[in-house]
């Protein structure tokens, strides 16, 4: 029987944490990057030469739905989501926190939801070739972010409270905005 390591080192995991952060960063930055760049090329080719690059606007498209939902899972890790919490901080710090944990466990619930709904979508997909009309790209592959966005969301929804529950790091206020 083989030696299975019980415990990962924990300088394992911080490596992989650090290199995932980075990773959804930089992958956001270069399709924000890709579709504003390809929709100001489309705007000046357009108002003055009269042309237009047909591929340019579903590219930038797909490159922005792609940023969105990666900036989803990553907004998620800086605890930086929407929320309304003006109505939680008036309640004891305990309370707030299971209010809080709970409401993680139902987006957990609902993002696991999506991602076999999106994989049903994606599967019906390849079964019915579909193709993007100027790419001519299989819409399944570009449908994978979905699946991909809400796991990787949820992993994210779990570290941060793993973060705050069993690590005691306290996240700064996305809405707490100083002024200098």
């Amino acid at each position: 029987m083989r030696n299975v390591p019980q415990n990962v080192p924990q300088s394992v995991w911080k490596t992989f944490w650090q290199r995932m952060d980075k990773f959804e960063s930089y992958a956001c930055q270069a399709l924000l990057c890709l579709f504003v760049t390809l929709l100001f090329i489309q705007v000046i080719l357009r108002v003055a030469f009269n042309y237009g690059i047909p591929w340019s606007e579903e590219l930038s498209r797909f490159a922005f739905v792609w940023f969105v939902f990666l900036g989803a899972s990553y907004a998620a890790r800086l605890a930086a989501h929407n929320r309304v919490t003006f109505h939680l901080k008036m309640l004891p710090t305990k309370v707030r926190t299971g209010i809080e944990l709970i409401a993680d466990m139902l987006w957990i619930a609902f993002n696991t939801l999506m991602t076999t709904k999106s994989i049903e979508v994606i599967e019906s997909l390849m079964e019915y070739k579909f193709m993007s009309p100027a790419l001519d790209w299989s819409m399944a592959y570009l449908y994978w972010i979905f699946p991909i966005s809400f796991t990787l969301t949820s992993i994210r929804i779990i570290q941060v409270n793993y973060l705050k529950l069993v690590k005691g790091v306290e996240f700064k206020d996305v809405d707490d905005v100083q002024v200098d």
